[in-house]
């Protein structure tokens, strides 16, 4: 392409913050290796009419049990006839748009984040030659819509994500990296000065409370809850508006709870507690990299179920369900065992980078 400086193209493909932090790290991780970037983020994803639809959707199935749970195993997983006209409709709008972007802007490069964005460039890759596609799946075990033509190498974070690409694709390029995390989190403040910051006792019992962007969940029964029992709250509400309001009407009959919407404090808030209790996902590789165990919610159906499974497997976790008094329970268990927290991060920036550095290089760019 004749460019001095190599370019390259996030596409998360979706409003998920798993996606969207996924994307972020590797977007800072590229911009360090000398690339230039560009991340189709939220905002850009919105503009399309994309994340209405989308999210109304995936809510509505979580609010009838077991349903979503049926379209994850029985139709994503196998990759159905359903299955495959969810996706199509999921790609309606941004296949264009994408084009239209890529013919605009052309890169060397292009990393999907969610199935919907390695569909989306899976469709035009053969449109642009020049360019090299790169899937990077968040579950722990990637069902059918993950896999598609015109992808030269699939960056995976579980042992068992590989043979289940492959399952689709045998012949697919896998490797298994570590999962991505933003840079903030390799340099968090030490507990006792994030402590200070929030105002949180020196020797109180703190926990991190939250369940994704989407505020999955009764989170502020489970909050008012904690409280009760004597622990200091720092509660996220992420971009659920209701509740967030919620979480503050609780803030205001309960000292110990701290309410937030959306935030960039996370690696603050996460060095203040001693656990953070969330659902699966992006926050625990999170918390696992500022040196903070994990209390999982059983809360998301699908994906998350197997989600659950490989965060127990890689151990420091505990699981309970969605019932206050049953969280409380596991909370108390969790803080009566839990270790001093580390001095430094239990992860290192470099070996990812170095990491992912190897991934890329072993597709020629």
């Amino acid at each position: 392409m004749g460019w001095s400086q190599p370019r390259a193209l996030l596409v998360p493909g979706s409003i998920s913050t798993g996606h969207q932090s996924a994307a972020i790290a590797c977007a800072a991780t590229l911009e360090a290796l000398g690339w230039k970037t560009r991340t189709l983020d939220a905002d850009w994803l919105h503009g399309q009419g994309w994340g209405t639809v989308a999210e109304s959707t995936f809510r509505t199935m979580l609010a009838v049990p077991g349903l979503y749970d049926a379209f994850h195993f029985t139709a994503l997983r196998a990759g159905s006839g359903l299955a495959r006209s969810a996706d199509a409709f999921a790609r309606f709008k941004l296949v264009p748009r994408l084009r239209e972007y890529l013919d605009k802007n052309p890169v060397h490069l292009v990393v999907s984040i969610s199935p919907t964005g390695a569909s989306a460039v899976s469709t035009l890759a053969a449109r642009y030659p020049a360019m090299r596609h790169v899937v990077f799946c968040t579950d722990a075990s990637p069902h059918r819509l993950w896999v598609h033509r015109n992808v030269d190498l699939y960056l995976v974070t579980s042992g068992a994500a590989e043979p289940a690409v492959q399952r689709f694709s045998p012949g697919a390029k896998v490797m298994v990296i570590p999962p991505a995390v933003r840079p903030e989190f390799y340099r968090p403040p030490t507990q006792r000065s994030a402590r200070i910051g929030l105002g949180v006792g020196e020797r109180e019992r703190c926990v991190l409370l939250i369940a994704g962007s989407r505020g999955l969940g009764p989170l502020a029964e489970i909050a008012d809850a904690l409280a009760a029992c004597g622990l200091a709250v720092l509660a996220v509400a992420g971009y659920n508006a209701r509740l967030e309001r919620g979480l503050r009407a609780v803030a205001q009959r309960r000292h110990k709870v701290q309410a937030f919407g959306f935030t960039d404090r996370m690696p603050e808030l996460m060095a203040a507690c001693d656990l953070v209790i969330t659902s699966p996902g992006g926050t625990c590789m999170e918390a696992r990299t500022v040196g903070r165990p994990l209390l999982l919610l059983d809360l998301v159906q699908g994906h998350g179920r197997d989600n659950l499974q490989h965060e127990l497997h890689l151990g420091e976790a505990a699981v309970t369900s969605k019932r206050p008094a049953e969280v409380v329970r596991a909370a108390r268990a969790c803080l009566a065992r839990v270790k001093p927290p580390p001095v430094e991060p239990t992860r290192s920036l470099a070996d990812w980078e170095e990491r992912f550095k190897l991934a890329l290089e072993s597709i020629g760019t």
